[in-house]
């Protein structure tokens, strides 16, 4: 009976056992659940092969109990018969097998009263081995369900911790990425060039202004040069026409002579 109580209550224990709290508290979740997959996948087959020891300890009392019911009811039937034959004697008048037959009437009454005390005494027995088997059935049921719903969060658990990993992987890339920008070293070219290409505008730009000069100079040398030639016509009196004019004014020949 302590070993069905054992059994009974080692099953209810691991039927009751809190797993969430053990996988929040699991450092690796991963290892946490196999390890409780293994530990449970055995339990359950020590449970098994527990309970199948029970319930063929039950089927033996069980026959055990059906040959003595059966026991019981052939040696009343053996007195009954024993105990008419007796009558038919001794209403012949032979005293002598009445008695013979009486006390084998008597003995299968013994045999009848110590069957019936064989099963009066094992049945409660029988009762509770099959209230027990019935616990521990219903136990070993629990455990089966608690190892589906352990397994099923084993695969849950191991996708979104890989999942976690991941997006840690990625945002440490994307860290990696802001830190040594390769934009950045771009960024820097494009300013030099900007930087030579300001540089190349003003070269040329202050080549621009020189040529400029140069030819501003060139003209106002042309028109010195210019300046002279007709002073030195005016001088010789072979000035060239004023442009649009056709005769000359008393002044200007005044100030010829």
């Amino acid at each position: 009976m302590s070993e069905k109580q054992s059994i009974s209550g080692r099953i209810a224990q691991l039927a009751r056992a809190n797993i969430n709290a053990l996988l929040d508290q699991a450092e690796d979740p991963q290892k946490m659940i196999d390890q409780l997959v293994r530990d449970y996948t055995s339990s359950i087959v020590d449970a098994e092969r527990a309970i199948a020891q029970t319930i063929g300890n039950l089927r033996l009392a069980e026959q055990d109990y059906n040959e003595d019911a059966h026991a019981a009811g052939e040696w009343g039937r053996k007195a009954v018969a024993a105990s008419s034959r007796a009558d038919e004697y001794r209403g012949a008048g032979d005293a002598a097998n009445a008695d013979k037959f009486d006390a084998l009437a008597k003995l299968a009454l013994a045999k009848q009263i110590s069957a019936e005390q064989e099963v009066h005494d094992a049945e409660p027995m029988i009762t509770s081995q099959r209230e027990a088997v019935e616990k521990l059935k219903s136990g070993l049921a629990m455990m089966k369900e608690k190892l589906t719903e352990l397994k099923g969060r084993r695969d849950t658990l191991v996708a979104r911790q890989k999942s976690a990993q991941a997006q840690q992987q990625v945002t440490e890339a994307i860290g990696s990425i802001n830190v040594l920008d390769p934009t950045s070293e771009l960024s820097r070219w494009e300013d030099r060039v900007k930087r030579e290409e300001a540089l190349a505008a003003g070269q040329a730009e202050l080549a621009a202004s020189s040529i400029e000069s140069q030819f501003e100079e060139l003209e106002s040398a042309d028109t010195q040069i210019e300046v002279e030639a007709r002073l030195a016509a005016l001088k010789r009196g072979t000035a060239p026409q004023l442009l649009g004019s056709t005769t000359v004014t008393p002044a200007i020949e005044a100030a010829a002579d």
